[in-house]
């Protein structure tokens, strides 16, 4: 169709396309960016340019996309032909306003970006895959991947692809063997995979056995000893024969274990109108031999000859090199491997020292490859009765009042075994072999399980104050004597007494330093001494609000009242304390503590004039660098102790960026922040007393700027050359002064244009970019290139760069041919010749007048040697 021909359809066209779109289809002459659907029929009107200047009647377009754009006399921009996005997705043209020839406005840069449809179905690279599994596979381990593709533009959802698994095939009881990565379209085995595979049943051979027809036979004949009938006529030989040759040489596609049926989907699989393709996969099984043989169990301290065979391992690799590893580190590792796979232990073992060891077994091809994935298999020492009980003491004391009741408990003994807990080898059992002094019957029994000792009878201090006693501590093979010592104690029939019961009232001064002694108490007690009955303990019952006292004391009946918190006139100002001393040891029954044995204490705390105190130890605060001006960053609280009123002051910004309100403590900002001068800083925010101002408190408040994307990528160097009989690339370098997100990787492009006949500009790597020229000028000129550079986030520039193509020295420098350059110099050029001409005149005239000087000398010299000669 010809462009006449389109003239003449286009008012027909565009009423077609409706009055209302073809109005937000209009805009006035400058640069636009047009987004058009791939695919729309042409000819379609895309955009009208309204020119107000006067006379224009024609529009001219250059550029690469002027095949398919075309543009009408009144401006209408329109399809020439249909768009597709998998051939070029982005047209630059330029757009001219003539009035007749003449050039009236313009030009200006149309860039139409060609916007995918999804109109390509994703495609497997190919339609039928083979893949082999072991037996026992690891699940969620991938050991195969499928792979689709999809011409739609990748960065929209038309290219999104998903995998799934349509079927598995075949499917017993409808378990799923098999699953697939929906992200990747990596194939693993399901936890049921993992425990149900299996390979087709075969012949066993050893690492040393070669898989031939004659050790076939030979484990035919082993299997079925007697057969006279010739093997090629034996049906079970010919049949163990037909199965072996069929698993040796499987053929997937023809004979597979499993077939699945895969999908991928494009757009993400989310959407009903999602294009989709199909493969299968051709699924082998094959027999594992790397099957881990543990947990091993060995006795320790095995009667046996060593180095001893504990186990064996089998790689699938005929070929594979064993290596044997300890997980653990340890000084001693008593194992080996052997080129077969045994493993071998080299000595007996002692469950005591190590009661696991975790061996890694390798193994590896002739190049130090792994054809097998690491083994670990547990090695359990099992216990032998090879240690006698121990006591925990060597001599256990107890302690029992007197007159305590029949079956009172006098203590439990303890003894343990280093044999194997929860073993009968562990197991023991408490007997008393001796009491001294001995009694008729014996005073003491002891439970045999759990040791503990109980009294038989009520015990009188006066007949017995010590008793001795020997325990016998048995396992099933071992016993070990242990030794008691039991006292026979008074009972606590005297009650603790205060030398005095009022302590007095004693002033202190609420910064008193915590520690200090406020006043000593004493009190005794006429039990044993040296007994639970007379030791004295206080405690202070009543009257410590928040815990600031406490006694501290040896048990002898001395206390130091002390100050355990810090004293704080403004919560309490007395503390009227209530002491009680009392022992550790029950009092006989009937006896109960009277007012003997409390005491009284007044603490009266003074004021003084404390500082103000923060709400807050710490101040830190975290704000964006474009925070406007004023914006408040922190209150700031305290107060004073004694309710004075406070002021705030602040200290140390250098930079005068903040401020702080005296009265309400607000810290706000009075000038811009700008993070890259400085990412953190520190200022001193003071609370003082108004009418005290020396009574203040400083807290350091440190502020640290969040970066905003203020600042565009800029290139280091805005010009450059480039020879024309060897162009190199020039390497164009920019710089951000914000910092991640906001600067690098930048992005380079040649502004208002995909693709250029002359020019190709790289990106190299984050900062860099390599700018090329394609084709060889024909003569000397200097380009302005538009280069634009853009952030991590997109924002940038569009900035201008200076290429001069020119011929070039030998030393890879610029040069004008003597021809082309001028004669014509300025004023002070001229100037500056004429000085330096007559300069060197002078130099010359200068340099003439001292030789005409110097001869005169030398002649007048050799005319007065002379005379001398001929007067002589």
């Amino acid at each position: 169709m010809t462009p006449m021909v389109h003239l003449l359809l286009l008012p027909l066209l565009f009423s077609i396309a409706g009055g209302k779109d073809l109005e937000e289809k209009k805009g006035p002459f400058e640069n636009k960016v047009l987004n058009v659907p791939e695919g729309t029929p042409v000819p379609y009107p895309i955009y009208q340019f309204q020119v107000t200047q006067p006379g224009v009647n024609n529009f001219r377009l250059s550029g690469e996309g002027k095949d398919y754009i075309h543009i009408s006399k009144d401006g209408w921009l329109y399809l020439e032909k249909p768009l597709d996005w998998s051939q070029d997705n982005h047209y630059a043209i330029m757009v001219e306003a003539l009035a007749d020839e003449t050039l009236v406005e313009g030009p200006v840069d149309v860039t139409i970006n060609v916007l995918d449809i999804n109109n390509n179905a994703p495609y497997f690279n190919q339609s039928e895959y083979t893949a082999v599994v072991k037996e026992n596979q690891a699940k969620g381990v991938p050991f195969t991947r499928v792979f689709a593709l999809d011409q739609d533009d990748p960065e929209t959802p038309n290219a999104h692809l998903r995998y799934s698994l349509v079927s598995q095939i075949p499917a017993k009881q409808h378990v799923l063997l098999f699953q697939i990565d929906p992200i990747t379209g990596e194939i693993s085995t399901t936890e049921q995979g993992e425990q149900m595979l299996k390979a087709r049943q075969g012949i066993m051979y050893g690492r040393e056995e070669d898989q031939s027809i004659d050790t076939l036979k030979t484990k035919f004949n082993d299997y079925c000893p007697g057969q006279t009938v010739p093997y090629e006529k034996n049906p079970f030989f010919t049949c163990v024969e037909r199965e072996e040759m069929r698993r040796r040489n499987v053929d997937p596609l023809g004979d597979p274990d499993y077939t699945l049926y895969v999908r991928v989907q494009d757009q993400g699989g989310e959407s009903e109108t999602a294009l989709s393709g199909n493969a299968r996969v051709h699924i082998v099984v094959q027999q594992n031999l790397w099957i881990n043989p543990g947990p091993i169990r060995v006795q320790e301290n095995l009667a046996e000859t060593y180095p001893l065979k504990i186990a064996q391992v089998q790689s699938n690799d005929p070929d594979a090199k064993y290596s044997l590893m300890q997980k653990e580190r340890m000084l001693i590792f008593p194992f080996q491997i052997t080129g077969n796979g045994e493993i071998l232990l080299n000595e007996p073992l002692d469950r005591e020292d190590h009661d696991m060891y975790i061996l890694v077994v390798l193994a590896m091809d002739s190049d130090g490859k792994e054809v097998d994935p690491p083994m670990e298999i547990q090695v359990l020492v099992q216990d032998v009765n090879d240690n006698s009980p121990v006591c925990e003491n060597e001599e256990s004391i107890f302690e029992l009042q007197e007159n305590e009741p029949v079956g009172s408990l006098v203590g439990e003994l303890v003894a343990h075994d280093n044999d194997e807990e929860g073993t009968l080898n562990a197991q023991l059992t408490y007997a008393i072999l001796s009491q001294n002094p001995p009694t008729t019957p014996n005073v003491f029994s002891i439970d045999s399980a759990s040791g503990r000792i109980q009294a038989l009878r009520s015990l009188q201090r006066k007949e017995h104050q010590l008793y001795h006693l020997s325990v016998r501590v048995s396992d099933p093979a071992f016993t070990t004597d242990c030794k008691v010592v039991i006292k026979v104690i008074d009972v606590n029939n005297e009650m603790p007494l205060f030398e005095k019961n009022d302590y007095g009232n004693h002033t202190l001064a609420e910064d008193t330093p915590v520690g200090s002694t406020v006043a000593t108490i004493r009190a005794t007690d006429a039990d044993d001494p040296d007994s639970g009955s007379s030791l004295i303990e206080f405690h202070i019952s009543a009257g410590n609000d928040d815990d600031v006292f406490a006694v501290e004391t040896d048990g002898k009946g001395v206390g130091q009242l002390v100050i355990a918190r810090p004293l704080d006139f403004e919560s309490f100002s007395t503390y009227n304390l209530k002491i009680d001393a009392r022992n550790p040891e029950p009092l006989m029954k009937g006896l109960e503590y009277g007012s003997e044995s409390t005491a009284v204490v007044s603490v009266s705390v003074t004021d003084i004039d404390e500082a103000p105190e923060f709400s807050l130890d710490i101040l830190d605060v975290t704000v964006h660098e474009n925070t406007t001006k004023g914006s408040v960053l922190l209150k700031v609280e305290a107060k004073d102790p004694e309710g004075k009123e406070i002021g705030f002051k602040l200290d140390g910004d250098t930079r005068g960026w903040l401020e702080i309100d005296a009265a309400t403590g607000e810290v706000k900002t009075k000038g811009k922040l700008d993070r890259e001068a400085v990412e953190t800083f520190e200022v001193t925010v003071t609370a003082f007393e108004k009418e005290n101002p020396e009574k203040s408190t400083e807290r350091v408040m440190s502020v640290r700027l969040l970066d905003v994307n203020d600042n565009v990528p800029k290139l280091t160097k805005t010009q450059a050359f480039i020879c024309i009989m060897k162009p190199e690339p020039v390497i164009l370098q920019a710089q951000d002064g914000d910092s991640a997100p906001f600067s690098q990787p930048f992005t380079f492009s040649l502004a208002h244009t995909k693709k250029s006949p002359n020019w190709e500009l790289v990106t190299l790597d984050g900062t860099r970019a390599k700018l090329m020229l394609k084709k060889r000028p024909a003569e000397e000129k200097t380009i302005t290139l538009p280069i634009n550079i853009k952030d991590n986030v997109g924002l940038g520039i569009t900035q201008p760069f200076e290429v001069k193509v020119c011929n070039c020295t030998e030393l890879g420098y610029c040069y004008m041919a003597p021809e082309q350059r001028s004669f014509s110099y300025g004023t002070g050029a001229t100037i500056g010749i004429l000085a330096g001409t007559m300069g060197f005149c002078v130099i010359i005239f200068i340099i003439t007048i001292k030789q005409i000087n110097k001869g005169n000398k030398k002649r007048k010299a050799q005319t007065d040697e002379e005379e001398k000669n001929a007067i002589m």
